[in-house]
């Protein structure tokens, strides 16, 4: 199986635009995710260390611990994602995608605070992440949604189809409020 993080963006791609199964889907909305958390990363990365935000720096490095470990577990789940298409295991073939769902909610919840308390010149960074990390955990939710439909267990399914309710509801606010935020301070 190929190891997609070691591979150039321009190989992923072909792979994905390939006749194949692998990778899908699913590994694409890992990588989207992966780029909405590189971003909440750059954004703080370069709010850091500067004088006008040094109020804010133990909380701002908290997040950047949190946004660099979900971009290096969206990256694992990008190969996981085609690992479990491949087992032909259906419980893998949920869980890969809950997981990145679940990481798109907490990677989301990173955001809120950024657009008062980052550097403004990347604010747009700020609405592109929050796009990102939302399509992201949509396209996960489908393809949790379509490997539910065999599951048997109507209990776990059910459980699962709550929790992603709630999360999807969530982060679209996260991602409606962040963009009206953001396109006031554009619009000064």
């Amino acid at each position: 199986m190929t190891d997609y993080r070691s591979v150039s963006l321009r190989e992923y791609l072909e792979a994905l635009a390939a006749k194949v199964s692998v990778p899908g889907g699913g590994s694409a909305a890992a990588l989207d995710a992966a780029l909405g958390a590189a971003l909440v990363s750059m954004v703080i990365n370069f709010t850091v260390g500067k004088p006008r935000y040094v109020r804010y720096e133990k909380e701002l490095k908290t997040a950047l611990e949190k946004s660099e470990k979900l971009r290096e577990e969206f990256l694992n789940l990008v190969d996981l994602d085609a690992a479990a298409y491949n087992s032909g295991n259906l419980r893998d073939a949920i869980d890969v995608p809950f997981m990145v769902c679940r990481l798109c909610f907490e990677g989301a919840r990173l955001l809120p605070p950024l657009v008062r308390k980052s550097n403004p010149n990347l604010i747009s960074d700020v609405a592109v992440a929050a796009v990102l990390l939302e399509s992201a955990f949509s396209a996960a939710y489908f393809n949790v949604r379509i490997n539910l439909k065999p599951l048997s267990d109507k209990k776990m399914g059910s459980r699962i189809n709550k929790e992603l309710l709630f999360k999807e509801k969530a982060i679209k606010k996260i991602r409606r409020e962040t963009e009206a935020k953001v396109g006031k301070i554009i619009r000064g």
